[in-house]
């Protein structure tokens, strides 16, 4: 068992599920520098690891919908990934362009996640959450999530909401 203490959130358990599921994390990201801190998703593998998942592989990807949209289309080929987590791009700026690119490729949409998520959010930051477009859904038989670059918004989503359900949403899309 891991203990996470997520900031401003009381100490959360992550289990290990009982059968380890390949999960494939891709990283997106506005990169002006090979040594981009990639801290989201680094966050994003490590939990995922220490929770029992296989990561299969990671990409830092510049934050343009084709860029993001060739990227996870490769994925989605790919019949060992069941699940993709991307993590930057979500906001409201005019070079936040994740959520676009995602969005479009979603052929069913989990609404609570991302409801649940800013409701987690402005517990912790306030009103800023609305600005927050974090989403999932599913693609071809895979699930789909979109999470904030924060590292702080990462570990809260992945800690609260997709370790501890992962399992029971790639059993229900695998159905």
């Amino acid at each position: 068992m891991l203990v996470l203490t997520v900031p401003e959130v009381a100490v959360t358990e992550v289990t290990p599920t009982p059968t380890a599921r390949t999960t494939r994390a891709a990283t997106t990201a506005t990169v002006e520098s090979a040594d981009a801190n990639d801290t989201g998703g680094q966050a994003i593998r490590e939990l995922l690891e220490m929770s029992g998942h296989t990561v299969a592989g990671h990409a830092i990807v510049r934050d343009d919908p084709d860029a993001v949209t060739n990227t996870v289309g490769g994925w989605l080929e790919d019949s060992a990934t069941q699940v993709i987590i991307t993590t930057g791009g979500t906001g409201i700026t005019s070079r936040d362009g994740t959520y676009e690119a995602v969005d479009g490729l979603l052929e069913k949409r989990l609404n609570g996640f991302g409801e649940l998520f800013r409701m987690l959010s402005f517990q912790e930051i306030g009103s800023a959450a609305m600005m927050s477009r974090a989403t999932a859904g599913t693609i071809q038989g895979k699930v789909v999530f979109v999470l904030p670059g924060s590292e702080n918004a990462v570990r809260l989503a992945m800690a609260r909401l997709i370790i501890p359900e992962l399992p029971h949403v790639v059993q229900q899309v695998s159905k």
